[in-house]
């Protein structure tokens, strides 16, 4: 038996109970939890984060998977790759020949023709350039006509077409055989291949169609993170985001960052202005060149899944969740506002 508090002789009715041990015990356990709640709810701070699920991307086209096409209409004569290859910048990718496999013999044939017409034009010119001085001094002298010396004239200015025409001709000549040329197609820049698109011998490409995929290697990445409308609205340019990649083992507590464990560190780079066809706006985010780097490209390849969280205000878990429960956005503080204008102002 518990001893009565000797002020409760003035309850009878008080002193006539007698709870048992553990109702004591539990109805202390209740407030002390009770107190230990509520100042957890007003006394703890939270940092208010704005979720979002995405992949890795990369910001560059030249460093996204890419297509290898044909240059000119030919036949695939022999592939230089396997799917699966690495290759280096230049690297030779496929040989094309044309349908007509004499095609760049009778283009060689008529560009000497070209040649050939473009010295005669050039000997014509001079010809009729001679002419002219003849004539002219011979109209001076008064031993032909001036009839005779515009004709002259004429015959010059029809030899200098002759000669501009025989160089277009060469000109046309000479890029038919360049695009011949380019039908060894080359590796755009370093990079492993994905997928060939075409057999060898019997398949006909046309120019533009697509040979074999690369994929560039070491690409600079960032997150592409698809986030609620709810709370883009007050996601700025260089708010601070941690990030959890798929497969790198991460333990997160939105609300206290310290704590969390396989994160990386990563800040906004830029926000959408309109929303995707599901609603959502997309948010990239590139690393934070202050924490440390990402995991290599081999481990965190392009497409990898990627969870994020965008830091925003540091309010009271209580706020936390009547927000949370009111469905109402993060709280709109001026802290972060003021550390971008300082930002800017020492960019500037």
């Amino acid at each position: 038996m518990l001893s009565r508090p000797e002020h409760l002789h003035h309850f009878p009715t008080l002193r006539s109970i007698n709870p048992p041990r553990a109702a004591v015990v539990l109805g202390w356990m209740m407030g002390i939890g009770i107190s230990l709640t509520l100042a957890l709810l007003f006394c703890v701070p939270w940092v208010q984060t704005a979720a979002g699920v995405g992949r890795v991307i990369a910001p560059n086209p030249a460093d996204r998977v890419q297509a290898i096409t044909a240059f000119v209409q030919g036949r695939v004569e022999r592939w230089h790759v396997q799917d699966g290859q690495a290759v280096r910048e230049g690297d030779a990718i496929v040989q094309l020949v044309d349908n007509d496999p004499l095609l760049l013999t009778r283009l060689a044939s008529e560009r000497e023709h070209g040649l050939a017409e473009i010295k005669a034009a050039e000997k014509a010119l001079q010809v009729a350039e001679g002419e002219v001085s003849q004539t002219q001094s011979a109209v001076e002298k008064g031993y032909i006509s001036r009839r005779s010396f515009e004709a002259a004239q004429t015959r010059v200015a029809e030899r200098r077409a002759r000669l501009a025409e025989a160089k277009a001709k060469l000109t046309r000549l000479d890029v038919t055989m360049n695009r011949q040329s380019a039908q060894l197609v080359r590796a755009p820049r370093d990079g492993r291949i994905l997928h060939i698109n075409a057999a060898t011998g019997s398949t006909l490409v046309n120019a533009g169609d697509i040979l074999a995929t690369l994929a560039p290697h070491a690409p600079d990445r960032v997150a592409e993170l698809m986030v609620n409308g709810l709370d883009v609205a007050l996601i700025r340019p260089g708010y601070p985001v941690r990030l959890a990649f798929e497969g790198w083992p991460a333990i997160q507590f939105s609300g206290w960052p310290s704590v969390a464990h396989g994160m990386f560190d990563g800040r906004v780079r830029s926000i959408d202005p309109s929303a995707q066809q599901t609603g959502l706006f997309r948010v990239l985010v590139e690393p934070n060149p202050d924490a440390r780097a990402w995991p290599d490209p081999e481990f965190i390849p392009l497409g990898a899944k990627v969870q994020g969280w965008v830091q925003m205000e540091t309010v009271k878990i209580g706020y936390e969740l009547w927000r949370q429960l009111n469905s109402f956005p993060p709280e709109f503080g001026q802290s972060q506002q003021s550390a971008q204008t300082e930002k800017s102002a020492k960019k500037s």
